[in-house]
């Protein structure tokens, strides 16, 4: 909510905004006032609307959301610059107010989200096979350096610009890095110092990464759907890898490898992000689910 409010980054979020707008036209009036007055366009906003939960799907983290503790509601809706007074309710926790701001925060994620979420998904998996190399490749150091240009890694200090000065300690706990297509230029961080530390960053989007993804076809033999060739390199994307291990998985020419891998991109069922001087081509949701699918996908 707090980006399409704004005009920040308008040659990669424009098209998205005027999508989401025309969708929140038809909700509630009501409903879109919680949400952004939950959520403005600056300042911060309460932790509790960030739930790790919500990793496990729009359900789990709304449910998490609803189930937070009456004191902690209290406490964290106090970093509102702006509160209206008539929050005062969800502040206190009362149920009426929180199975109100269910339904607010499920209307909006249907309109503004679900018809990207494909395209979002294939973003952040391309992100994480990105990141999951670089530790394979050089460690922590490779990760947290390859998180910019946003994040500056200084061992032991990650930096990055910020409204205001602040320090995060870890003081040996983990840090949770969460890559977001909606993030951007500056990282989010909770604002409670005491909760888990966690980062927000933003992804590398591919370009035009909003275009929604097509309606996969039924079940039925890959290698008749899509050609041999095809099928094959499509189920070398499972794991995430380059042009030239595509083609030295599937044996044959990097030109071929790399018409194979387009094609398959345009069909909405592979996804492609650069990494420094390579670019990693992944599965999308739709093509991981159309291996599952045909019983050629990790079960």
């Amino acid at each position: 909510m707090n980006l399409l409010a704004t005009r920040q980054g308008r040659a990669v979020f424009d098209i998205w905004r005027a999508d989401a707008r025309r969708a929140l036209r038809r909700l509630p009036r009501h409903q879109l006032h919680l949400v952004r007055a939950l959520a403005p366009p600056r300042g911060s906003f309460p932790d509790f609307l960030n739930p790790p939960e919500a990793s496990q799907g729009l359900a789990e983290g709304v449910e998490a959301v609803l189930s937070t503790p009456r004191r902690r509601l209290g406490q964290e809706m106090t970093v509102l610059a702006r509160a209206p007074r008539w929050l005062r309710p969800l502040a206190d926790g009362e149920p009426a107010a929180l199975e109100f701001l269910g339904k607010a925060l499920h209307g909006y994620f249907h309109a503004a989200l679900a018809p990207h979420w494909p395209a979002v998904r294939a973003q952040v998996e391309a992100d994480r096979a990105v990141r999951a190399r670089e530790m394979l490749r050089g460690g922590v150091d490779a990760l947290l350096s390859g998180l910019g240009p946003s994040l500056r890694w200084r061992p032991p200090v990650l930096e990055t610009a910020y409204p205001f000065d602040r320090d995060l300690r870890l003081d040996g706990r983990g840090l949770l890095l969460v890559p977001s297509v909606f993030c951007w230029q500056t990282p989010i961080t909770l604002t409670d110092p005491d909760l888990p530390p966690v980062l927000v960053y933003p992804v590398a989007r591919s370009y035009r990464w909003w275009l929604p993804q097509q309606t996969g076809p039924e079940p039925r033999t890959l290698a008749r759907l899509l050609g041999h060739g095809r099928a094959v390199v499509l189920r070398a994307l499972e794991d995430g890898c380059t042009t030239s291990e595509v083609a030295r998985r599937v044996g044959v020419t990097p030109a071929t490898a790399s018409e194979h891998v387009g094609i398959l991109r345009e069909a909405g069922l592979a996804a492609s992000v650069r990494d420094r001087n390579t670019v990693l081509h992944v599965l999308t949701p739709l093509g991981a689910s159309l291996l599952t699918a045909n019983g050629c996908g990790r079960q």
